[in-house]
């Protein structure tokens, strides 16, 4: 069974820093891409954007509104991805989800259950 499990969520000033950690069992994870999804407030499920996806390989992608701010980074060691995220602005402030698609056969997207991250102004 996968289990996406998130950690270090919080209530930061703007300006300050919070590191997220996402603990996955269940998957082979050094084969797995793994991604940071975040949900605004008020916003539906289906709009979570994604903020940061790192590859099997290590290859990173953010979007554009975080890009300078927030590194994803991996260990497979533990089985744990984690996103750093600097220079917090009050629009980063959401719920921050964990996520990965599995390779095999059915496919399946997995989540955790999520971790708030309000930025004060």
């Amino acid at each position: 069974q996968v289990q996406l499990v998130e950690s270090g969520g919080g209530l930061v000033q703007a300006g300050g820093s919070l590191r997220l950690s996402c603990a996955a069992s269940g998957i082979i994870f050094n084969i797995h891409a793994m991604n940071w999804y975040r949900q605004a407030p008020g916003k539906q499920r289906e709009l979570r954007e994604l903020v940061a996806a790192i590859a099997s390989g290590g290859q990173t992608n953010y979007a554009d509104s975080v890009k300078g701010r927030f590194t994803i980074s991996r260990d497979n060691a533990e089985n744990t991805v984690y996103l750093q995220m600097n220079s917090l602005k009050p629009e980063d402030t959401a719920v921050y989800y964990c996520h990965t698609r599995t390779l095999f056969p059915p496919t399946s997207d997995y989540w955790g259950q999520g971790t708030q991250v309000t930025v004060s102004s």
